[in-house]
Formats: C-alpha cells, sequence, structure tokens
C-alpha cells in the first residue's frame, strides 16, 4: 500500500508552524518533510527559515512521524559538519530522522556562495561528482560508531575529513536512512549503492507550460526503468529499494480534489513507487491549494 507523506515549506515562523507538523502526525502520515534551500526560487520574497532547526523543533512537538530533508545537497551542505546535524537531528527525533539528499541545481542556492566560474556555480558534471563524494562520505562519517569507529578520514577530490570526530554516532543503527535523489547515470549508481530510499519528483519532463500529463508519467516511467537497470548492475533487487515521488510542480495537479490525487496515487503505485509526498496547503502562491483536500485524502481518514 502506498505510503503518504506531506512536506511543509519553512516559511513560517515556528510558533505558527508547530501547528501543521502535529497536524501532519494526528492525520496519519507516514513522514513529513522541509525543504533545505538557503533561498528558494519557488517562493523569492518573504520569510524562510532553517530546514535543520526546523525539524529540530518539529521533533519536539511530534512522536510519531517521520522526519525529513527533501532534500538537502552539497550546495551549501559540507559534509563533515552537516554529518554532525544529522547525527544531532537523529537524536532530537529518537531515531525518526531521515536523510533525503540530491545534487542540488544551478538556482539561488548554487550561485549565493559564489562558487564557481565567476560565481555562477558549478558546472552539471562537478555538481554531480560532489554529490557522489558527499554521499560516501556522509555514509563512511554516519556509519562510524555502528562499527566501532567515532574519527574518519577521508581524502576526497572535492571534500577531505581530518580525523573528524563524530560521536556517539546515530540513533538509527548502522546510519540514519538515505533517501537520495538521482535521474542520471553517476547518481543512479550513487543511489543504488548508499540508498534505502530513491526520491524522484514531478517535474522530470520538465516545467514548461506544455509539458502534458502523460508525458510527465512517460518521464517517470523511463527514468524508474532506468533505476531498475542499475540496480540488476549493481546486483541490487530493484525491489528492495523505496521510490518515493514528490507531487505537486507539474501537471499532475495531486491537490487538485481527492479524486485528482486518487487518480495520481494510482498511477504512481502502478509505476512501481513505494511513498508519494504532497506539499502542505499554502493560501496562495506556490501550493496554494484547498485546506480540505489535505484531509480528505489523510490516511488516518482512509
Amino acid at each position: 500500500m502506498l505510503r503518504l507523506g506531506v512536506c511543509i515549506l519553512p516559511d513560517r515562523p515556528f510558533r505558527e508552524a508547530a501547528a501543521r507538523w502535529r497536524r501532519a502526525e494526528e492525520l496519519g502520515f507516514e513522514h513529513a518533510w522541509t525543504y533545505d534551500h538557503i533561498t528558494f526560487s519557488g517562493i523569492p520574497d518573504g520569510p524562510w527559515y532553517d530546514a535543520v532547526t526546523t525539524l529540530a523543533s518539529a521533533a519536539a512537538v511530534t512522536e510519531r512521524i517521520k522526519l525529513g530533508t527533501l532534500v538537502a545537497s552539497p550546495n551549501f551542505r559540507h559534509p563533515v559538519p552537516f554529518a554532525q546535524e544529522i547525527m544531532s537531528l537523529d537524536d532530537a527525533s529518537d531515531g525518526r530522522f531521515i536523510l533525503g539528499f540530491g545534487a542540488g541545481s544551478d538556482g539561488p542556492d548554487g550561485r549565493v556562495l559564489g562558487y564557481g566560474p565567476d560565481g555562477e556555480g558549478w558546472s552539471a558534471k562537478e555538481r554531480g561528482e560532489r554529490y557522489r563524494e558527499s554521499v560516501d562520505l556522509l555514509d563512511q562519517l554516519l556509519r562510524g560508531a555502528a562499527e566501532g569507529r567515532t574519527r574518519t578520514t577521508y581524502r576526497g577530490t572535492y571534500y577531505d575529513a581530518v580525523d573528524a570526530r563524530l560521536e556517539p554516532g546515530c540513533v538509527q543503527r548502522p546510519r540514519v536512512p538515505f533517501a537520495l535523489a538521482a535521474t542520471g547515470p553517476l547518481g543512479l549508481r550513487t543511489v543504488v549503492r548508499h540508498a534505502q530510499m530513491w526520491i524522484a519528483d514531478d517535474t522530470l519532463a520538465g516545467r514548461d507550460g506544455a509539458v502534458t500529463e502523460d508525458v510527465t508519467w512517460s518521464a517517470l516511467e523511463k527514468v524508474g526503468k532506468k533505476l531498475d537497470a542499475a540496480c540488476e548492475k549493481e546486483g541490487r533487487d530493484p525491489a528492495s529499494l523505496p521510490r518515493l515521488l514528490l507531487s505537486g510542480l507539474s501537471p499532475l495537479r495531486a491537490m487538485e480534489s481527492k479524486q485528482r490525487f486518487d487518480d495520481v496515487a494510482g498511477r504512481a503505485e502502478a509505476l512501481g513507487f513505494t511513498d508519494l509526498v504532497v506539499h502542505y496547503p499554502r493560501e496562495s502562491g506556490a501550493y496554494a491549494t484547498a485546506a480540505h483536500v489535505l484531509d480528505e485524502i489523510a490516511p488516518a481518514k482512509g
């Protein structure tokens, strides 16, 4: 059965947002996520809060629901300090944290720190290589305690760790689960080797207004087959890798109505997705939808 999650944007002071996180748990959602950006191009103006602090606060006001980043990236997360934050989030949530991680984009987060030629950010190739190396180093750091070591030394092309200490390690052993986003060959190979979940979103076919629903489903099916092939090449059973679809950015319009959601959920499950995430309704702008639809699709109402 398809597991449902909700993405709650960090665009409100937590004294207001806390009710949303509690509500997600009350409605029976399996997991709740937030975006990890410095600047989010979908909402370029207005309040925007840090994902790590938001999730630590969410852990304090919930008890059961799993919590995660959707997704963090190397754009501004160095693996060594980020590993400590991940370990701390896993502790704060008593083992409910999921690391959602991807290569990042060339959007505002890719430029805000002035990286790359003329401060325009890294190339797509370099972002992909940094992603692979970040995942590898995060895996080593976060597994350390479970493997009987609290210090890690690593020499990479982009990242180094010199006797990096991570103690006491994750609550979840051997480490927190990795939910990795990727669509290309190098990224999918990284997913197969390290992930406990694969993340895709419904913009694989692009965000142009001319992109149709059928084209979107076709793109999702195509990349799913690429993941199957990557699993087989690496000797991993494709069925051992849960698959999460983030909806809300394309013509699928999953939150338009309960009927529409049921249609999208059915198609997603038929393509092999095990998890579906929708956005918590906002009153206006990006992800503005009728609030009642969230209640109508909630697992607790099923």
